[in-house]
């Protein structure tokens, strides 16, 4: 089984972000995406809220899964083991 990680902020998710999470699917068996942690940035959402979201819109989309992370993106991928 092929994963994919799209990480980034999301703040807020456009229609841009949608359509790589679309083209994604059709590469990999499953997409995991993460938002980003970041309390030194100034943020429009809370990443609750941006996670919600971006939940709401992924709902038809089983192999889509949303998930927050801190810290260094590689320490992520290891933890995951993507």
């Amino acid at each position: 089984m092929s994963v994919a990680l799209y990480p980034g902020s999301f703040d807020p998710i456009t229609n841009g972000h949608v359509s790589i999470i679309e083209s994604g699917l059709v590469c990999f068996d499953r997409l995991v995406i993460a938002v980003l942690r970041n309390p030194k940035k100034q943020s429009l959402f809370t990443v609750e809220e941006r996670v919600e979201m971006i939940r709401e819109i992924v709902a038809d989309k089983p192999n889509v899964e949303v998930d927050s992370f801190d810290g260094l993106l590689v320490d992520y991928c290891r933890k995951r083991g993507i």
